[in-house]
């Protein structure tokens, strides 16, 4: 078990001093093994190899797609037309809102958490470009609306976190609905106001937008896109997505059809953004890949199992054991959905009976799930939380502060009126 904890030590401490995830993550996952008492060797060509290659195979052509989406969106001053249209309506000075609101309603709306970051974030600098806001605060901000209430704790969500426990609780996405609200409502709240108080900080401290190294120039004649035009890509992927229930690479490619007949008169550029966003995915899914690998070798060994049960044999209240177990297996493996799969694999059918047999409904146990798996997963080496440096073009360094407080900090706090809601009854 020890080894576990080196390795993961490890790996988010080199994570955060800006060491590439690529070459470390199997060398920390080696650490694991050799503790783990597993061959070395036979570790990294199985397990670890098998992570890696399994995410690639799966998640590739969406990275890409999603990738050559973005850039598109914003070399066609589509993206900027939506942030203007979004500085109108909400006022030049909620760049933070508005990102907030249009990463929440792409990943309510089912989008995956990997398909929105490459989607919000043309949108995203746009909009922080227009209220001359530091972009060190983009991933936090992108983070709040994508990595917390949307994705655990809304009632009905799509998203996968929402859907595990369904079947190990006998309940529906929707399951819990006032508990759900209330972790969402705090999560929300606490987090957008701490964006607002680190905003003001910043600017007050001097700092403000700069433009990325890899900034695609965005083509303008003075004529940007319609709003309403320029939302219609964004809107067919959702729609075909999650009404049509298209394949997303369908869904994807649909979209990125369209920004480019709705832009012909700009096609001289199309090939350059085109290859900017291709080759930007690919350093974006080999960075999750080797979280996933090095997640992989530590389930393999066999001191996993008896973390697991030492979390789940915990005395006290039931929500309580399952909240710490789900959190932790959740940060060793880096995956909110792993975590949560491998903590109810374990303990699902335990706690259900347990629920029944103390008259506290299961579904107050599907959403603490739920809720539980969205906060130490967020730890520096989450595959999700690589992909959106990679893409943002930032370190961790410069902005997992604020990560941890928006991703870790506060979905972990939320799980509190939650648990005093379930405590009384109240679901």
């Amino acid at each position: 078990m020890l080894g576990i904890f080196l390795g993961l030590a490890l790996i988010m401490i080199l994570a955060y001093r800006g060491w590439s995830i690529i070459w470390m993550a199997p060398i920390c996952a080696g650490i694991v093994a050799i503790f783990g008492g597993l061959d070395l060797l036979e570790t990294y060509t199985g397990p670890y190899m098998e992570g890696f290659v399994n995410f690639a195979k799966t998640w590739f052509p969406v990275f890409m797609l999603g990738a050559i989406f973005g850039k598109l969106m914003e070399f066609t001053g589509m993206a900027r037309s939506v942030a203007i249209g979004i500085t109108k309506l909400i006022g030049p000075k909620q760049a933070i809102l508005g990102v907030v609101i249009a990463s929440a309603v792409l990943t309510y709306g089912g989008v995956s958490v990997f398909v929105a970051i490459f989607a919000i974030y043309p949108l995203a600098l746009s909009l922080f470009r227009e209220a001359n806001l530091p972009r060190r605060l983009i991933p936090a901000t992108f983070g709040l609306g994508a990595f917390t209430f949307t994705m655990t704790a809304l009632p009905g969500a799509p998203q996968i976190q929402n859907l595990i426990p369904m079947e190990y609780f006998n309940t529906t996405a929707a399951a819990a609905p006032i508990m759900g609200l209330s972790a969402a409502v705090f999560m929300f709240g606490l987090g957008f106001s701490y964006l607002k108080w680190r905003e003001k900080k910043l600017v007050q401290a001097g700092e403000t937008y700069t433009p990325p190294k890899d900034e695609v120039k965005v083509e303008n004649d003075g004529k940007d896109p319609h709003v309403l035009v320029s939302l219609l890509p964004l809107a067919v992927v959702v729609f075909t997505l999650n009404i049509l229930q298209w394949d997303i690479i369908i869904s994807l490619i649909t979209g990125i059809v369209l920004i480019l007949l709705f832009n012909l008169k700009k096609a001289k550029g199309f090939i350059p953004a085109m290859n900017s966003g291709a080759v930007g995915s690919v350093t974006a899914i080999i960075n999750t890949c080797a979280a996933v690998g090095f997640g992989t070798v530590v389930q393999a060994v066999p001191a996993f199992e008896r973390l697991a049960n030492s979390l789940l044999s915990m005395q006290g209240n039931p929500l309580i054991s399952l909240s710490v177990s789900t959190n932790v297996i959740a940060g060793a493996t880096g995956s909110a959905s792993g975590g949560l799969g491998i903590t109810l694999d374990a303990l699902g059918a335990r706690y259900y009976e347990l629920a029944h047999a103390i008259g506290m409904s299961p579904e107050a146990f599907h959403r603490i799930a739920s809720i539980a798996s969205g906060g130490l997963d967020a730890l520096p080496h989450n595959g999700a939380l690589l992909t959106l440096l990679a893409v943002t073009s930032m370190t961790h360094k410069e902005c997992y502060k604020d990560i941890a407080v928006i991703a870790i900090a506060i979905p972990i706090l939320s799980l509190i009126p939650a648990i005093v809601l379930a405590s009384i009854g109240i679901y």
